[in-house]
């Protein structure tokens, strides 16, 4: 799927002189950094939630805990 990603003067100079340092395309740059942005994101929901469960499951033991 094409997108068009507009970027500030100063965010396009940065991304490609990061690609140029790294070897690789500013496409490839922006695309990775996409991937880590999903994966970061995922990430966190998937700890949030898992908090809740346990938060949740031991709920008479934390109030404890904190008293």
């Amino acid at each position: 799927m094409a997108m068009t990603l507009r970027l500030t003067e100063e965010e396009q100079n940065a991304l490609r002189e990061r690609a140029a340092f790294d070897g690789t395309s500013m496409q490839e740059a922006a695309r990775r950094a996409v991937r880590e942005y999903v994966a970061k994101a995922d990430h966190r929901d998937r700890v949030a939630a898992a908090a809740e469960v346990i938060e949740q499951r031991h709920a008479d033991a934390l109030r404890r805990l904190g008293e």
